[in-house]
């Protein structure tokens, strides 16, 4: 019996002590797992200008982080931006944070840190076991460069005289490469572009000032640079006054039931309401929900300009509304709605065909609500022209066109009570008065005088 004891003893020490090795080897496997930290560094460029905004994450679900450091070296100093230590659990000494975001802001003059070259570091341990206890290491190094210095911009042209709804330019020069430069008026930012190939310093920059705007909007030239140094400089400018029509539209049931069913597709939620209160809804949302589409097609443009000389106007024909035109609508004698008429209304003979009016691109060939069927034209550095009520249309998006080219026919589409090309010239998102860019005189002398003199190439 004591036999038996002594081995049955035996085999259950060996038994524990296999769990034991069985249970230590597990944690070792565990413990002195490989894998290192995870590291997103958020940067955007690798320029640091006055203030840089850096953002970290870092991660490890297997053992936990243990430090994170992260610092500039430049001219061989050692400028720490970040440290910290965190704490382990248990006897396993399991790191209890698994994952961290940091978003904190790099102001170079304030460390000491001078324009030039250096090396951001950042490293990033974990509770693993591996490397007697010092656990995997993320190490990375990424090149910056320091620059506080704010670009300069230089105006080269001195006239530049705009009323609400007119359009200018404006040649400029600037001391560094920068990441976005243009015009800034009011709420609106015109983009500037390259002036040509051997002066890469050299850009032109159309502006407008929206027909809602008036003598007093601030207008200055504003220069970003890739390290985020923003630098402002005012230029003379003259903004003259300006008084636009009022027109009254009368809205008859005739009209409505004419044009409502064409709009049909677009009134969901509106089913069960009255004519008059669908006509509402087009006028006003309907033609927010226009601009939009519109914006989006303007946000950006050919880096070169298409179109050369006068605008061509509709042969033939005579002008109905007016640009800014400012509309009170009246039903069975009540006023229901005010609006601004936003182009030039041409009528001329039924299903006329329609020219381009200069050369460019076709950005956009389709339905768009109260314009109906519409052509806009992409003519290069910011400048559009667009071609609503169309019957018809001759071209594709995206080809390129001639100045006279016909494009289409007018038509009655969209929020049109008979046949007649609507006409707008617009500055990226702004609708301007097409009656400048029909003037040879007003673009000699506020355009191509201006590229003759200083962007020659």
């Amino acid at each position: 019996m004591k036999e038996k004891s002594k081995k049955g003893k035996g085999w259950l020490l060996i038994l524990l002590t296999a769990v034991v090795m069985v249970t230590v080897a597990g944690v070792l496997v565990v413990r002195m797992e490989g894998e290192a930290p995870q590291v997103e560094l958020t940067l955007g460029t690798t320029a640091f200008g006055l203030t840089k905004e850096v953002k970290i994450t870092v991660a490890d679900g297997k053992s936990g982080l243990q430090k994170i450091w992260a610092g500039i070296i430049k001219d061989g100093r050692e400028v720490e931006l970040l440290k910290k230590t965190y704490a382990s659990s248990g006897i396993l000494r399991k790191g209890k944070v698994s994952r961290d975001s940091f978003d904190f802001s790099v102001k170079p003059k304030e460390l000491g840190l001078t324009d030039g070259s250096g090396m951001l570091r950042l490293v990033v341990t974990d509770y693993s076991w591996r490397g007697w206890g010092k656990g995997n290491r993320t190490y990375i190094e990424k090149p910056i460069s320091i620059d506080t210095q704010a670009p300069r911009i230089d105006v080269l042209t001195h006239a530049h005289n705009i009323s609400p709804g007119g359009s200018a330019l404006v040649v400029y020069k600037l001391s560094e490469p920068c990441e976005t430069s243009g015009v800034a008026v009011g709420e609106h930012f015109y983009p500037g572009y390259a002036a040509g190939e051997t002066e890469k310093d050299l850009y032109i920059a159309f502006f407008a000032l929206a027909q809602d705007q008036a003598k007093g909007t601030p207008i200055s030239l504003e220069a970003t640079d890739p390290a985020g140094n923003l630098s402002r400089a005012g230029f003379y400018h003259y903004i003259k006054k300006k008084n636009f029509r009022k027109d009254v539209i009368r809205i008859s049931d005739g009209f409505l039931d004419a044009k409502l069913p064409e709009f049909e597709p677009l009134l969901a939620g509106q089913t069960g309401k009255e004519p008059i209160e669908k006509f509402l809804y087009v006028n006003r949302e309907i033609r927010k929900q226009n601009k939009i589409v519109i914006d989006k097609i303007t946000a950006s443009s050919d880096r070169q300009v298409h179109w050369k000389g006068t605008f061509i106007r509709l042969p033939g024909s005579a002008s109905r509304a007016q640009f800014a035109d400012r509309r009170s609508y009246l039903y069975k004698g009540k006023t229901i709605d005010h609006q601004v008429h936003l182009g030039q209304d041409l009528a001329s003979h039924s299903m006329a065909p329609v020219p381009a009016g200069n050369s460019g691109k076709i950005v956009f060939n389709e339905y768009l609500g109260i314009y109906g069927n519409t052509i806009i034209i992409d003519h290069g550095y910011g400048l559009f022209s667009l071609y609503g009520h169309l019957s018809s249309s001759n071209v594709r998006k995206g080809q390129m066109v001639t100045k006279g080219d016909i494009i289409g026919h007018t038509g009655k589409s969209g929020m049109a009570g008979g046949d007649h090309l609507h006409f707008s010239m617009l500055v990226h998102n702004t609708f301007v008065t097409p009656l400048e860019w029909w003037d040879a005189d007003w673009i000699r002398n506020n355009v191509t005088d201006k590229l003759t003199e200083f962007a020659k190439n």
